[in-house]
């Protein structure tokens, strides 16, 4: 019964169609259910539940952590630009409680008015070294027209939602998978601004990627999500991030994407190879949960890319069931496809901003 797992260590997360704004009873009803939980949740591109995908649905897990505490944390985000600045206010809302030992952070955003880059790094900014962030930008399916964030049982757009997990037994792992190929050549991004590419070797950006998509150019900005750009910084060893759009600006030449493309960095077109995508999903699962015990208890939270799920098709499932395959018997496994994922690319790394990518968190106690 709801009563028996409610209380203050008690988190509920809800994935939920985006037609739920307009019905928003179910989630109400959660909040009522559950009024000592820590309750968030976002829109989706899709539910995940267990090894299934759903839409026009609602994904939920009630988790009750026994020696952990909740903190929850929540801004609103007018514009991209107020990335940076929203991630410092979650931060600061985490780190002012009476909580102890601050240990990992999952953010749940805005998908359209947002620079995935600059809330994370934000974050990152406010928070104790070492602390695990995690999470995902809300969908709106292919649409990209209206995404949100639940905020007391209630649909709200243009925010940002963090929950904090504190406690020394709290014990996290997460993983990160692509499995995208490049092709065609590299080329120099010689104009942008934070999360909006202008030119790429000194031409408009968005001519040259349509030359690319030739006939399905007329899809934009939704068939961007077909042919992602790997994007490196300067310096031999820097990680290569996969970047996918979010708008295109035709009076411009511009495409908006949901982070950062580093002027002076190097990006490349990609496209997709089912296969490996799968296989990537699955190593995803394993670096999240391959220390666990087989019957070990786990709260696993999978956010995987839209453009996975248009590229999938009917074998989406499969790329769900490759991160399942890696779960202990007793884990809870939910998560939903979005417009961007948030995690560490490797074990003991920082957490960035990813798109394309298979995230999986797991969250146990020790």
């Amino acid at each position: 019964m709801p009563t028996e797992q409610d209380s203050p260590n008690t988190l509920v997360l809800a994935f939920a169609a985006p037609e739920f704004e307009s019905a928003p009873a179910p989630l109400a009803e959660l909040a009522l259910s559950f009024p000592q939980s820590v309750l968030a949740g976002c829109s989706t591109s899709g539910e995940i539940r267990g090894a299934e995908v759903h839409d026009t649905s609602v994904s939920v897990c009630v988790a009750r952590f026994e020696h952990c505490q909740l903190q929850r944390a929540i801004t609103a985000i007018d514009e991209a630009g107020d990335s940076f600045a929203a991630g410092q206010r979650l931060a600061a809302q985490l780190t002012s409680t009476p909580h102890q030992d601050l240990r990992a952070v999952f953010v749940l955003s805005d998908g359209l008015h947002v620079n995935g880059t600059g809330l994370v790094a934000g974050l990152s900014a406010g928070l104790p070294v070492g602390v695990s962030i995690t999470g995902g930008l809300a969908g709106d399916g292919s649409r990209f027209g209206r995404t949100w964030v639940l905020d007391g049982g209630q649909p709200q757009t243009k925010q940002v939602c963090a929950v904090g997990i504190y406690g020394q037994r709290l014990r996290v792992g997460h993983g990160c998978g692509g499995g995208w190929s490049d092709f065609g050549p590299e080329r120099r991004v010689t104009r942008a601004q934070g999360n909006v590419l202008f030119e790429l070797d000194g031409k408009p950006a968005l001519a040259l990627y349509k030359e690319y998509l030739g006939e399905r150019a007329a899809g934009l900005p939704g068939a961007a999500l077909l042919f992602p750009l790997a994007v490196k910084r300067e310096g031999v060893d820097q990680e290569t991030l996969v970047r996918t759009v979010l708008a295109v600006d035709e009076s411009a030449q511009s495409m908006t994407f949901a982070g950062d493309l580093p002027e002076g960095g190097v990006a490349r077109l990609m496209r997709a190879n089912m296969p490996k995508l799968i296989d990537a999903a699955g190593q995803a699962g394993r670096s999240a949960c391959g220390d666990l015990a087989a019957d070990g208890a786990a709260l696993v939270i999978s956010v995987s890319c839209v453009g996975r799920r248009l590229v999938l098709g009917e074998r989406t499932e499969e790329e769900v069931e490759s991160v399942c395959e890696s779960l202990p018997a007793n884990a809870a496994h939910l998560g939903f496809y979005s417009y961007g994922e948030i995690s560490p690319s490797v074990r003991g790394g920082a957490s960035e901003l990813h798109n394309q990518t298979m995230t999986v968190t797991c969250f146990s106690e020790v």
